[in-house]
């Protein structure tokens, strides 16, 4: 176990290096840059904009820039921000606090639905709460998120105009006077301001997961280990949920790896929908102002948990088969 480990760590550190330059090349390809923009403002002097682009390196040759950048990012600093004045890592960190507000709540709930969902439809194949449940997860998959995310603002909004009370609220992460609240008046705030992107997080997840969770159980039942295990008179429980289900989970430990980018990669067009201050916002408001370091830092931090989560994923796999392991 300890030299699948080491070989699988080992081949994270040309991963890494190969997709940060490619990542580096792609975002140098767009056109111009911040300071291109900065060019066709009358206030800002060719004196300041070459003062700028010597002191961050982007006048030099690609190879050069990308090697100043990867010096920079080995001592943990991921550049600055030309549209926020700021370093890179001040500026994307609370937006990736805000994210997972959202993201943690809802992937920790998907897995606690999706999985007895699924075990339940594979059980009760064909019948009435199967239907219903394969129903709703057809109309989750049709359903993209921020158009669920509207419908769910408009009843809330019809519900508030009848009756003049607002449920939850359709946009933004806290209320006016936030600062002046205590501790956990804050923390309460920021929770109900969450309930309505966390529905519609996990309810678009849930329907995949379910699908997906349902199939492999199906499948592992039809096998022949089941049916010698039902033959041998265990009962039916451990036939299902110590023989059955845990073959029938590895491709879901297998999707564990893609959990770690989420963290950090937002709720997508839901919070730009709902107006919640997280990463997607900033990332797109980067891309549009052709801010190089934020876009790249952000890239790289995904890179990094996308590489940790894929790792994490490898050793849960080889710990649920150990076949893997001997491969």
């Amino acid at each position: 176990m300890a030299s699948y480990i080491l070989k699988r760590f080992l081949s994270l550190i040309p991963t890494f290096f190969g997709a940060t330059f490619l990542a580096f090349l792609i975002i140098q390809m767009a056109p111009g840059d911040y300071l291109t923009q900065l060019e066709l403002d009358p206030k800002v002097t060719p004196e300041t904009i070459a003062r700028l682009r010597a002191q961050f390196g982007l006048d030099r040759p690609f190879h050069e820039q990308y090697l100043l950048w990867m010096h920079n990012l080995l001592h943990l600093n991921l550049g600055y921000s030309f549209a926020y004045q700021a370093p890179v890592l001040e500026i994307v960190w609370p937006r990736v606090l805000n994210s997972m507000v959202l993201v943690v709540p809802s992937t920790i709930l998907l897995f606690l639905i999706a999985v007895p969902v699924g075990v339940y439809g594979a059980l009760r194949q064909y019948s009435l709460g199967d239907r219903v449940v394969s129903f709703l997860a057809y109309l989750g998959l049709a359903i993209p998120n921020f158009f669920l995310a509207l419908i769910l603002m408009y009843l809330v909004l019809q519900v508030y105009f009848r009756t003049g009370v607002l449920v939850f609220p359709v946009s933004g992460m806290t209320s006016s006077g936030f600062e002046q609240f205590s501790f956990w008046q804050k923390v309460v705030d920021v929770a109900w301001h969450a309930v309505l992107p966390i529905v519609v997080l996990t309810t678009s997840d849930i329907a995949g997961f379910s699908r997906i969770m349902r199939g492999q159980m199906l499948e592992a039942l039809s096998q022949d280990y089941v049916r010698t295990a039902r033959a041998k008179g265990l009962p039916e429980r451990v036939v299902v949920y110590k023989h059955a289900l845990r073959n029938a989970i590895i491709p879901i430990v297998a999707n564990i790896g893609g959990i770690l980018p989420t963290l950090i990669s937002g709720a997508g067009l839901v919070e730009v929908v709902m107006a919640w201050p997280g990463i997607t916002p900033l990332l797109l408001d980067a891309i549009s102002q052709q801010d190089l370091y934020v876009v790249a830092g952000f890239l790289t931090m995904g890179l990094v948990l996308l590489m940790i989560g894929n790792l994490l994923s490898d050793l849960l796999l080889a710990w649920v088969d150990p076949r893997i392991r001997y491969e």
